[in-house]
């Protein structure tokens, strides 16, 4: 998550959905100064293979709205959408009718995930801590938020590997205002059973979504800052080597930067990018783009056969089918 890449977006909705309830008009919007343009949903293929995971007649849907910044989605099979609002605070269940359910009020929660027993893993960001919710929801432990005494920056985001542990990135994102950085790096970092943390990598700059290749043998790990995804070779002991820069995600000023991603049972990748969700193949070339009206922060899989994307992006939840079928490592 990187939310300054995404504050001219916020204001770009707030403009629009006060200038509609005082009786305004489309029409109005587009007149709009050129900073604060519409973006609109499209899908914009690179090559002929785009189209082999995703369709030609997708339709974009908005699964909820009225948030204020949207992350760490997570679906369930019990048929809703776990999602973690950054600005108001709170960890929801949002059900596709559109209706949401607080659960939990936390300081800007951020990625999650669940483990094997379908427990919710955050990363919560305020706490500087990784955390496991009850199963209730209505409480949390505090599972790390030290490597070797000193507290982690902010978490971002969270994975399972393929050895049952969790892996996840510490960036300076969304350090607490008035609070020091304690470690001297923004690092990847790997929790296991036990609890112990282990750093994996300080090469990055700004870490922040990240997966594993469906067969466990790679980690995919992007910088924010740098505008680019990295590749590691993934070893058994759960520790990395080779790391290599697999794609690079650049764009215009304010369309957005690198941040979460996931990946299909056949190895590509969808990764957030600028203006949408940049579709990779494993070999590392850029398919197309599912560009959004709202820049995302990330995605999940889910739905029916996992083919459906879940996608939060700034104030709402956005809902597109696929070709692709998700990879769900806890599954």
């Amino acid at each position: 998550m990187n939310k300054l890449g995404h504050v001219c977006y916020l204001a770009i909705f707030a403009w629009l959905l006060a200038t509609l309830s005082n009786g305004g008009s489309w029409s109005a919007f587009a007149q709009a100064p050129k900073q604060a343009a519409q973006r609109k949903f499209a899908l914009t293929a690179n090559t002929p293979a785009f189209w082999t995971l995703m369709r030609h007649d997708a339709k974009l849907q908005v699964m909820g709205s009225g948030f204020r910044f949207t992350e760490g989605p997570v679906w369930d099979k019990a048929g809703f959408l776990w999602v973690s609002d950054e600005e108001l605070n709170k960890i929801f269940r949002l059900y596709p009718d559109g209706h949401r359910e607080e659960v939990l009020a936390l300081g800007d929660p951020d990625g999650s995930t669940y483990d094997r027993q379908h427990r919710l893993l955050d990363c919560a960001s305020v706490l500087r801590a990784i955390i496991r919710l009850s199963s209730d929801g209505k409480t949390y432990t505090v599972l790390a938020d030290r490597y070797e005494g000193k507290r982690f920056n902010s978490p971002n985001d969270i994975v399972m590997g393929p050895d049952g542990a969790f892996y996840f990135t510490d960036p300076t994102l969304d350090l607490p205002k008035g609070q020091a950085q304690e470690v001297p790096f923004q690092g990847v970092y790997r929790l296991d059973r036990k609890g112990n943390v282990q750093l994996l990598t300080k090469e990055l700059t700004q870490p922040n979504g990240l997966t594993f290749s469906p067969d466990g043998k790679r980690l995919y790990v992007d910088d924010s800052a740098r505008k680019v995804i990295w590749s590691f070779a993934f070893h058994p002991d759960g520790t990395v080597s080779d790391g290599r820069i697999f794609g690079r995600e650049e764009g215009n000023t304010n369309e957005g930067v690198p941040d979460g991603m996931r990946v299909d049972k056949a190895g590509n990748l969808f990764v957030v990018g600028p203006k949408g969700i940049w579709i990779w193949s494993a070999a590392g070339v850029h398919l197309g783009t599912i560009e959004l009206p709202e820049q995302p922060a990330n995605l999940a899989w889910g739905g029916k056969d996992n083919a459906t994307l879940y996608i939060t992006a700034v104030t709402s939840v956005y809902i597109i089918e696929t070709n692709a079928h998700g990879f769900i490592p806890y599954e």
